[in-house]
């Protein structure tokens, strides 16, 4: 029998079994009105599909709760509908559907490590790092004179991603860009 989880135990981050589907829990709010019983407000993500629903529970529900763990894994190689990795311990090639992973391939480079979320078993997404070094391919030229603050211009990176970077950035240029928010940190 696979373990239970009231709402008190909720944590974000953690997977649950949910009619039938597993979701993530984005983030929760127990909330305790000045009349009747408690409840907590949940943000699910559903991992088959990546649709993000609210959903009220009431306080010490139960759920099957998902066992997830994560690998350190290698970017290979985009196959077109399939982007491959390799377990960096057993070098064996896992294959992921390319819809998986899409919106964090902008900002992968092959043999670059991820870190592989793995739920009952079979492979679910990828994490990259907070932060990633890469080389600017095309931009325009910044103009000297022109320093006016918090102006930005977007910048074509050598994975293809296109991000907003200040003016004084320029072709060549080593930056570091933050994946999950697609935006430019620093110069690298």
């Amino acid at each position: 029998m696979a373990e239970q989880v009231n709402t008190n135990q909720f944590k974000n981050g953690m997977h649950i079994e949910l009619d039938g589907g597993v979701w993530r829990i984005v983030e929760f709010q127990h909330v305790k009105p000045g009349k009747g019983g408690a409840f907590v407000r949940t943000k699910l993500k559903g991992l088959d599909s990546g649709a993000v629903v609210d959903r009220t529970f009431r306080a010490g529900e139960k759920f099957p709760r998902i066992r997830t763990e994560t690998k350190s894994m290698q970017y290979l190689y985009d196959a077109g509908d399939e982007v491959v990795f390799m377990d960096e311990a057993t070098y064996e090639q896992t294959p992921m559907p390319r819809t998986a992973v899409e919106d964090v391939l902008a900002f992968m480079q092959p043999s670059s490590s991820v870190q592989m979320l793995i739920v009952n078993g079979r492979p679910s997404g990828v994490q990259l790092p907070a932060s990633v070094e890469l080389a600017v391919t095309e931009t325009e030229p910044g103009v000297k004179g022109d320093t006016v603050s918090n102006v930005m211009k977007a910048a074509t990176l050598e994975t293809g991603a296109v991000v907003q970077v200040p003016l004084f950035v320029n072709t060549g240029d080593r930056v570091k860009v933050d994946p999950r928010e697609r935006r430019y940190i620093s110069r690298a």
